[in-house]
C-alpha cells in the first residue's frame, strides 16, 4: 500500500540520509538558520519547506546541520523525528524565552536540564508523570561552554536548571484574556515557587522525541526579559540578541565532537 512516508526524502523537512550531520542545532526561526550556518565550515542549504530551513556544513571536520523548527512543540517534534531518520542523534535547541526566576536577567543564558510539560506534544511520547529531560552530556557541554562566554555581569550570566514549555505564548503574557485565567495564574505561581528558570515553547517536544528515540538533546535559551522582575518593579534588560546562545551551542558541539571520539 502506498504511503506519503514512502519517498526517499522526509515528508516535511525534505532531506534524506547523507544530507544531515549527526549533530544538529535547532533554532525556531527559519531566518536564523543561515546566520548560524555561517559559523560552520562549507555550509550549504539542503532543503527548505514550510517552517523547516536546513543547512549542513562541518565543525572540526565533522558534518553538522542547522534546522529550524518553527514555533511550538508539534512542529519541533516533526523536525527531530525526521532528522533522526536522516541519521542525526544529537540536538541542541537555540531559542529565546521569558525569564521566571528573579535571578534571571534579560540577556542571560538558561541551559535546560528538564522542562515542565505544560504543552500537548510530549503527551504523545511520554507516559503521564514521566519527565522531559535533557541529556547529561549535552547539558555538561553547554554549561562548560557558557562558563567561557559569560562574565557574570548584569545580563551576562548563565543558569542551569528546569525550564517551562507551553503551547500558548499569550497564555503567559496575557493570561487575563483566557477563559482559564485562574488555572494559568495558579500554575505559574507554582513554577515561580519551584525556581523554574524561564518559559519557552519547544523544549518539551524536542526532549520527548529524543528520549523515546534514543537520541541526545539539550537547549540553551536567551532570556529576552523577565516577566517576574517586571511585575516586581526590578531592573531588567530587554534583548533580542541571541548571538551568545548561538556561540554556546557551537562551542558545545565542538566539545561533544571531541568527547565522542
Amino acid at each position: 500500500m502506498a504511503s506519503i512516508m514512502d519517498g526517499e526524502r522526509q515528508f516535511h523537512i525534505k532531506a534524506k540520509k547523507g544530507e544531515v550531520g549527526r549533530y544538529v542545532i535547532l533554532p525556531g526561526d527559519p531566518e536564523r538558520v543561515p546566520k548560524i550556518a555561517a559559523l560552520l565550515d562549507n555550509a550549504e542549504q539542503v532543503a527548505k519547506n514550510r517552517e523547516y530551513n536546513l543547512y549542513t556544513g562541518t565543525l572540526c571536520g565533522v558534518p553538522v546541520s542547522v534546522c529550524s523548527t518553527g514555533i511550538g512543540g508539534a512542529s519541533a517534534a516533526i523536525a527531530v523525528e525526521e532528522l533522526i531518520k536522516c541519521g542525526a542523534d544529537t540536538f541542541i535547541r537555540v531559542g529565546t524565552s521569558g525569564g521566571i526566576k528573579l535571578d534571571v536577567i534579560g540577556g542571560d543564558l538558561c541551559i535546560a536540564t528538564a522542562t515542565v510539560r505544560g504543552e500537548g506534544t510530549s503527551r504523545e511520547y511520554l507516559p503521564e508523570g514521566y519527565p522531559a529531560a535533557a541529556d547529561f552530556e549535552v547539558v555538561s557541554a553547554l554549561a562548560d561552554t557558557a562558563k567561557t562566554l559569560c562574565d557574570g555581569s548584569f545580563g551576562n550570566s548563565y543558569h542551569v536548571g528546569v525550564v517551562h514549555s507551553k503551547d500558548s505564548f499569550y497564555g503567559e503574557v496575557e493570561p487575563e484574556a483566557s477563559a482559564v485565567t485562574d488555572k494559568l495564574n495558579s500554575e505559574w505561581q507554582g513554577y515561580v515557587k519551584c525556581g523554574c528558570l524561564t518559559s519557552e515553547m519547544e523544549c518539551a517536544g524536542i526532549f520527548s522525541v529524543a528520549q523515546v528515540r534514543g537520541a541526545r538533546a539539550g537547549a540553551v535559551l536567551t532570556a529576552i526579559w523577565n516577566v517576574e522582575r517586571s511585575k516586581s518593579g526590578l531592573p531588567d534588560n530587554i534583548t533580542e540578541d541571541s548571538s551568545r546562545a548561538i556561540n554556546c551551542a557551537i562551542g558545545a558541539i565542538k566539545l561533544l565532537i571531541e568527547r565522542d571520539k
